[in-house]
């Protein structure tokens, strides 16, 4: 699953120039068999209780879905440790 959070934040990135994406983004993730996560109003009560260990909102919605979806997450960000939730390591 690929969270909609991740999307957004990928297409703003990507207009500014910091990142580089397909413009079929939505395209490729389905043909990789990847689903997409929305943002739910659970989602958005659960982000905005969680501790602040962790400030950027795309991030603190992503552990937010993670949690309440009972989902791992894959980052190299280390501030996701201090969440109660599953990382996978980035291969």
């Amino acid at each position: 699953m690929v969270s909609a959070a991740a999307v957004w934040e990928i297409a703003i990135k990507k207009a500014v120039g910091r990142l580089e994406a397909p413009d079929d983004l939505l395209d490729v993730l389905a043909v990789n068999d990847f689903q997409t996560l929305d943002i739910t109003a659970t989602h958005a009560l659960l982000a905005s209780n969680l501790p602040p260990h962790h400030s950027d909102p795309f991030d603190r919605m992503m552990i937010a879905q993670a949690r309440a979806e009972h989902l791992s997450l894959i980052s190299v960000d280390e501030r996701f440790h201090q969440y109660d939730v599953e990382l996978l390591p980035l291969i």
